[in-house]
């Protein structure tokens, strides 16, 4: 009898303690802004001072790895253990910060637009924006040469955008 009248209760904690991990994993991937300390692990800039262009990586234990451009979170995305990092299966979230608006964008939702005649802190970038129809209005008006998406980004691409070589 005593058993069965502790098995509602027993329901509300575990309910308690799920809502609980849940909400404790979405508050690690949130965006964070970086501090005055925090550089690429990919060129080692510092990268406070460039808001327009931040990215970054967040990892599942918390961690987060910061980027003055999505050209080096690519390059860190792409290849971690060349650049000191771990497995991407302990990835939580990818931000970018949209171009326009400076919006924190999961990096898998924007467009990204190569070859304009806007760069980054790092030379040739990839833009990301919003939406599909500014992607297009930044391209036309910065002499872009591709729209692309998260899928289509590649290591040579951000090699020969790091070289400043046209595709």
């Amino acid at each position: 009898m005593k058993l069965r009248s502790s098995i509602p209760a027993i329901a509300i904690v575990i309910c308690i303690l799920v809502q609980n991990l849940a909400s404790s994993a979405q508050t690690t991937c949130v965006p964070k802004e970086p501090g005055t300390k925090d550089k690429c692990p990919v060129c080692g800039m510092f990268v406070q001072k460039y808001a327009r262009w931040w990215s970054e990586i967040l990892f599942a234990d918390g961690t987060c790895r910061f980027f003055d451009g999505p050209k080096d979170m690519f390059k860190f995305y792409l290849r971690p253990e060349k650049y000191g990092g771990s497995n991407k299966k302990k990835i939580c979230k990818i931000y970018v910060r949209d171009y326009y608006s400076l919006d924190w964008l999961d990096a898998k939702d924007p467009f990204y637009v190569i070859e304009s005649d806007i760069d980054g802190p790092m030379g040739r970038e990839l833009v990301p924006l919003k939406s599909i129809e500014d992607a297009q209005e930044f391209k036309d008006d910065h002499h872009g040469t591709k729209v692309l998406r998260f899928k289509d980004v590649g290591w040579e691409l951000v090699l020969r955008l790091s070289l400043g070589e046209n595709m």
